[in-house]
Formats: structure tokens, sequence, C-alpha cells
């Protein structure tokens, strides 16, 4: 049954492969379990109830992920997106959060039905391959600034941005001792080194006194999740403010998604040598229906987590893998204080050795044609910068397009790339007018 629903012996893969990628996959991501929650709590939301509407938003996301697109790419609530739901539209335009969320619920709707019509596909389609050969390295380098920033190493520094942190600091060893276990593991060829590795981390950070085991048992029903489930407000749907945050968090979800599976599935090698990927269609589909059931239960946007990078780093290359991850979070809903003991300096390193295997993809780049190399380093440089995927391609892209512009080499834009680039530049445009007011 497995083999008919996932062909895994044509993707090169076995069920025990895909189970423990899944279960990797998990383990570096499973913060969001407590940090969507925090996050969306600040609008008054209830926090319990985030909580368990986080873990059902992740289990049926990736759950249409695996049975839809058969990828081995989890989803759930996206983090930028999160900020943007609790700390600009409720926050700073002061809506409500049933208007925030109602936002979502309209941007879901409007994906499916771009999805259905192939709009979504041919923009992807529509990516330059020096964007696209760019987005896998500066996924790696966002992922590990990211596992860094997690460990302690990379700190904050109001002088200089960022800063080596303290290295006397019990979670900075706790990650270079799972950094080093996990790198000598792999080239040992040791099976699971990424999941050992993350064991031997936590197991670190106990003895070190950073984690404790769970005094009141592990066990525990979920919440409540009523106060936040179906809270929509159709009030404020016509007016201008809607406009610019559905439109932004069309945007934001489209290039985070974009980028996120482009670059997971170029690294599982389920994209040709003409950049073809046959599954986009299915898992935008699955995208679209995640962010629509996520609005439903009461969280922010899903989006594709580029952390799934973590778990095909480990072998998994089919849905399975995805299966794995959602009953991971499922049976998390019920163990929640077990889990979410693993701390993230722990899972540090698996982002860290990720990341490397990510920028792998810059010996493709042909950085003797400045329009084809500018593009593409503003493109990878822009994602860790910015902390954000999306912004890294938006810029890339309006890059592209004024280069072979102004460099004469109008027969290398197509339509479709002249109307991304026109919603771009809108796009800037209504977030420096929100900005101003």
């Amino acid at each position: 049954m497995l083999e008919k629903l996932f062909k895994l012996k044509a993707n090169g893969t076995n069920v025990k492969t895909e189970l423990i990628a899944g279960i990797i996959t998990f383990l570096t991501m499973s913060y969001v379990l407590v940090v969507n929650p925090n996050i969306l709590g600040e609008t008054g939301m209830d926090k319990p109830a985030l909580f368990t509407a986080t873990a059902l938003a992740t289990i049926l996301g990736t759950l249409f992920m695996a049975f839809l697109a058969n990828l081995p790419i989890a989803q759930a609530p996206g983090m930028g997106l999160n900020s943007f739901f609790a700390f600009s539209v409720v926050l700073g335009l002061g809506y409500s959060w049933q208007m925030a969320l109602t936002a979502v619920f309209i941007e879901g709707i409007i994906f499916i039905i771009l999805t259905l019509f192939n709009v979504r596909e041919l923009i992807v389609k529509a990516i330059p391959q020096t964007i696209k050969e760019a987005i896998p390295v500066g996924i790696g380098l966002f992922i590990t600034l990211i596992g860094l920033k997690n460990a302690g190493i990379v700190v904050a520094d109001k002088n200089t941005f960022v800063a080596l942190g303290d290295l006397a600091a019990p979670q900075v060893w706790v990650a270079l001792i799972g950094l080093i276990v996990t790198a000598v593991l792999y080239v040992k060829k040791v099976y699971g080194s990424f999941f050992i590795g993350i064991g031997v981390a936590t197991v670190s950070a106990i003895l070190f006194g950073l984690v404790h085991f769970p005094e009141g048992g592990v066990f525990s029903m979920p919440p409540d999740i009523s106060p936040i489930l179906f809270q929509f407000d159709f009030e404020h749907i016509f007016s201008l403010n809607m406009l610019v945050v559905v439109f932004t968090f069309l945007f934001v979800n489209l290039f985070d998604t974009i980028g996120t599976l482009i670059g997971v599935a170029s690294k599982a090698g389920l994209i040709d040598k003409n950049g073809h990927f046959p599954q986009i269609k299915r898992a935008l589909l699955a995208d679209a229906l995640g962010t629509t059931f996520g609005a439903v239960v009461g969280t922010s946007t899903v989006t594709s987590y580029v952390e799934s990078a973590s778990g095909v780093a480990a072998g998994g290359r089919t849905g399975l893998t995805s299966v794995s991850t959602a009953l991971m979070f499922l049976i998390a809903l019920f163990l929640a204080p077990l889990f979410l003991m693993v701390p993230a300096a722990a899972t540090a390193p698996a982002l860290i050795i990720v990341g490397l295997f990510m920028v792998s993809s810059v010996v493709n780049l042909n950085f003797g044609d400045m329009s084809e190399s500018l593009p593409a380093f503003l493109t990878m440089v822009l994602m860790p910068f910015t902390f954000s995927i999306a912004h890294g391609i938006v810029f890339g892209m309006i890059a592209y397009v004024l280069l072979k512009f102004l460099a004469g080499k109008f027969n290398q834009i197509s339509i479709t790339m002249w109307v991304i680039f026109s919603l771009l530049l809108l796009k800037l445009v209504l977030e420096g007018l929100h900005v101003l007011k």
C-alpha cells in the first residue's frame, strides 16, 4: 500500500528512511508549537487554544502535501507571516485578530483559485534559471543563520548588528557537541546521524541543566480550541487597509512557498535539468488548502517549512516523510511537555549542516554575466540579511528584469516576468504607503 501511494522504490528510498526523516523534520521545526502561540498571543488570542490550532494546522497542511503532492515537505504557520499578522495588522493597524484571520482566509481562497487556473504554476515556471539556482543557496545561508542564532553562537549587537556569542554559554556547547557528533557520524555514513546528533545534544542540555524532564508528567489532553475556531469578521473586507493586508499576505506567502519548494525539491533531486518541477501545481494546492484550513482553526498563514530540508538531507524523498512528520505533531498534541523539552540549541546542528548542503548549488551560477550573477547574488544575500526568503526572491527578480532591460536583452524577459515585476513594484509601493501612514 505504501509503495503504491508514495512510489518509494522509484524515488530510491524505503519506509524506515522516510519515517526517520519525518521525525528529524519534526524535531527541527517543533519550535513552531511554542513560538507561534507566543507571537499570536500578543494580539489577545487564547494561547492554549493557539497551541492546539498550530498543531492541527501543521498536521493537516503537511498531510495535504503528503497525499496531494507526494513531497517530503512539511507545512505550518509561517514565522514571518505570524509576525505580520500580530504586530502589523492587529497591533499596528489596530484591527481585531478576527479581521486578520479573515484576511488569511480570503488569501487562502484566492490561492486555491489561482492554483486551479495555473496562475501560481505559471509564476514558478517564469522564474529565471539563475534565480532558481540562487534560491537554494540563499535558503542554505538563511537556515544556517537560524541554526547559529538558536545555538547562541551568533547574537544581536547594537553596534555591529551581529556578533559572536558567549562561547562559555552552555547552549553553545550543546550545539557544538551536537554539530561534532552529527558531522562525524555523517562522514562515517552512520544511518540516522542527524537524529542521533539531536539526541546527544538534548542529553547534553539535560546534563548542563538547560532542560529538565517535566515534573507534571508527559501526558496532557489538547487545550480547548473553541475560543479561536471559526472566528471571522467580514466587516472591513472592502477597505483599502484590508487590500494591503491581503496583498501582502499573498505575496509573502507566494514567494516563501515557492522559495522553499524549489530549494528543498532541488536538494531532493525532484527538479529536472530543465528546471521543471512536476509536482508544483499539487504542492501549491496543498499550500492553499493548508492556509485556508489554518484560518478556520484560528492561526495565521500556513506555508511550506524550510526546515523540511533536514529531513531531505536524512534521506526523505516522498510524502511518507511528511506523513511521519504529521504523526509526530499528532503525538505532540498529547505529549507536548516531552517534545517541547528538546531545546533549540539541540536542533541547531541539523540546520547548520543542511545549510552546508544547500549552498553547494552556487557552483551552477554564471558569474561571468553581471545580468545573471547580480540578481542571483541579491537573492542569496538578502534572505539571511533580511531574515526573509520572500524578500530575497522579490529583490532578485526585480534586479533581473531591470538589468536585462537596461542591457538591451529584451528577449530574455518573458511577458509573465514583466507582469510579476509590475506586481512586485506595486507591492513595494503599497508597503511604503502603509509605513508612511
